[in-house]
């Protein structure tokens, strides 16, 4: 179903915007083990939480597109 594919936006957008794993759990501040069991499907952060990240993460993508 739909929770399938749900567990890699975050990563996906996070290779999209070219950051590493590490970089991006420090420009969100999320602990590594939360983002971790994001990435692997583990856990699935809640549905406002994962659309704020990514448009955070979109957003870094703009400013470093910027420089």
């Amino acid at each position: 179903g739909s929770e399938m594919c749900k567990e890699t936006d975050i990563k996906e957008t996070r290779k999209k915007v070219g950051l590493s794993q590490v970089e991006a759990e420090k420009y969100i501040g999320v602990p590594h083990r939360t983002w971790q069991d994001w990435e692997l499907g583990k856990r699935t952060p809640p549905d406002y939480v994962e659309r704020l990240i990514i448009e955070k993460l979109l957003r870094y993508k703009e400013s470093e597109d910027k420089k």
